[in-house]
């Protein structure tokens, strides 16, 4: 392995991709910050409310997942139709995906509200957000296929670039709806809906004039319409257990917000901070993550596989250190809560003690997202993942969350300790089958070596 390549290859994708996940946990530290501003309950209902978003966001990652699992592939021998083709199976999955998100939170948002809290004021207050934030559905739909695309064609600083100027548009927004600056309106809860609406239509529109210039990757109108049968099996063989794992891992941790939500607005209030603080400090590990599925990918497309698997052992290690890093600064966190004045002394009392487990939690979170969600699906290795998140969620975290909180009522502190256990217990299994390497595989029906 050439380590300066290795490095130059690994930046260029690190820094972009993790900047991105910066800018989008930047959204909702944002939202939180200015709903706190308004009152505890606007900052608990935004919060519930963007769970059917986190829902939504499962089967865009999963078909995104396959789409990258593919693409990087066929584009490490430069196979530049395939993977107009695969573009336009992925584009295709994602609207039909957005369809039921949108027609939901625009139509029932009361009844998706009441999944979540039980609260009569949170469940009014999330329903304004859902029928106002339902039309970013769409939008989010039609540009993520194209942006995971170009993160896999060698324009990551591109793809970024855009995803973060919708960003800074979507904070900008916020401020001037949430409070009505100006002669803008106050709108409060709806005001972050919509200003989430306006930036991801920018976001869509700006993709879309990206994919007209130059040699770039095409949206094909008939390869959305007529899928390639060869690739569309490989799509689906490799993506319905990816969408089983996020849909496994995501419901379960929904099911967390949902056990919390059900303990109190205290409980809610923190828990929904700590979620941000840890979105926040985990932006490198995803950035790993994502890189290491396209590095992976692209050299085992090549046929490149020891090179391949010196890649995956170097990037275990680097994703162990960012997991160390991301713990240290979420306990550089805990002597600011006082500063939350917004929430009650109670939430706070709950909110340092959740950053104190979320700063061991994401150390586990960073080495199971770079092998589960890079490593293994790069080389088609997307079963494990559902089995691994099945087990630990399913049949031991979720029910024991249930029983803690409903049946022995016990402290909220130690219901989160509980339900937060699960990215640790599962670490010796993921590095078990690490070692085997079934993931070392060329998926590409053109079987050559660069």
């Amino acid at each position: 392995m050439n380590k300066k390549e290795f490095r130059k290859k690994l930046l260029r994708l690190v820094i972009p991709i993790s900047l991105q996940q910066l800018m989008l946990a930047l959204v909702g530290f944002t939202d939180a910050v200015m709903m706190g501003f308004l009152n505890q309950d606007s900052l608990s209902a935004v919060s519930l409310a963007g769970q059917v978003q986190f829902v939504f966001t499962l089967f865009t990652f999963s078909i995104t997942g396959g789409t990258s699992i593919l693409a990087a592939q066929y584009w490490g021998i430069k196979d530049r139709d395939s993977v107009e083709k695969i573009l336009g199976i992925g584009l295709k999955m994602l609207i039909f995906s957005s369809l039921p998100f949108f027609i939901c939170a625009a139509l029932f948002p009361e009844l998706l509200m009441r999944c979540f809290a039980s609260d009569a004021v949170l469940i009014e207050l999330g329903a304004q957000y859902l029928r106002a934030v339902s039309p970013s559905y769409l939008f989010i739909g039609l540009s993520q296929a194209y942006l995971c695309i170009m993160k896999n064609c060698g324009h990551a600083g591109k793809s970024s670039l855009i995803s973060s100027v919708s960003v800074v548009l979507n904070i900008l927004f916020n401020w001037l709806l949430i409070f009505g600056v100006g002669f803008f309106p106050r709108m409060e809860v709806r005001g972050a809906a919509v200003a989430t609406v306006i930036s991801k239509a920018v976001e869509l529109i700006w993709t879309y004039i990206v994919m007209l210039r130059g040699e770039n990757v095409k949206v094909r109108i008939r390869f959305v319409i007529h899928n390639d049968k060869l690739l569309s099996r490989d799509f689906k063989k490799y993506t319905l257990p990816l969408l089983g794992n996020l849909l496994g891992w995501g419901v379960g941790f929904t099911m967390y917000s949902v056990i919390l939500g059900h303990l109190g607005n205290d409980a809610a209030a923190s828990n929904s901070i700590a979620n941000i603080v840890k979105n926040l400090a985990v932006c490198l590990g995803q950035g790993v993550s994502s890189a290491s599925g396209v590095m992976i990918g692209a050299e085992l497309g090549r046929g490149r596989i020891d090179l391949a698997k010196e890649y995956g052992s170097k990037l275990c290690r680097i994703s162990l250190l960012c997991g160390f890093i991301s713990g240290a600064v979420i306990l550089c966190v805990i002597p600011f809560v006082p500063l939350f004045k917004t929430i009650t002394p109670v939430a706070q009392g709950y909110l340092k003690v959740m950053l104190a487990v979320s700063s061991y939690y994401v150390i586990g979170k960073a080495m199971n997202s770079t092998v589960i969600s890079g490593i293994f699906p790069a080389g088609g290795d997307s079963k494990f993942g559902l089995k691994c998140d099945t087990i630990t969620m399913w049949c031991v975290t979720v029910p024991l969350g249930i029983i803690c909180s409903l049946v022995l009522h016990l402290p909220v502190p130690l219901i989160y300790i509980i339900i937060n256990i699960d990215e640790i217990i599962k670490l010796p299994a993921v590095y078990r089958h690490y070692k085997k390497y079934l993931w070392l595989n060329n998926l590409t029906h053109t079987k050559s070596a660069a």
